[in-house]
């Protein structure tokens, strides 16, 4: 089994900064792809940022430029720095993982609980 927890949500003023962690732990023998999404009160949940696991990034459009995604292999954990925080960005954010199951031959995936992240003045 496999678990994932963030971590460093809070309440942050409009244009602030906040780095999110993302720590898999459990039975492992290897990470793929590893992602945040977020969710807002209302909306859908929209993917925030991914890293492959060669380090290839891509981000959704309304971040780009003010996140990083990045990720310690030797650790299991994903970051997101986010700067120049936007109300808008206010939202649960949550991660995901698609690990290498052994007994069945293929990548699971697995995501987080989620952390809030609340910007406002």
């Amino acid at each position: 089994q496999v678990q994932l927890v963030e971590s460093g949500g809070g309440l942050v003023q409009p244009g602030g900064s906040l780095r999110l962690s993302c720590a898999a732990s459990g039975t492992i023998f290897g990470i793929n792809a590893m992602g945040w999404s977020r969710q807002a009160p209302g909306k859908e949940r929209e993917l925030v940022a991914r890293i492959s696991s060669g380090g290839a990034t891509n981000y959704a459009d309304s971040v780009k430029g003010r996140f990083t995604i990045n990720r310690d292999s030797a650790k299991n954990t994903m970051y997101l720095q986010m700067n120049s925080l936007k109300p808008e960005d206010t939202a649960v954010y949550y991660c995901n993982a698609e690990v290498w199951n052994s007994g069945l031959g293929r990548l699971i995936n697995y995501g987080g609980k989620g952390t809030l992240v609340s910007v406002s003045s």
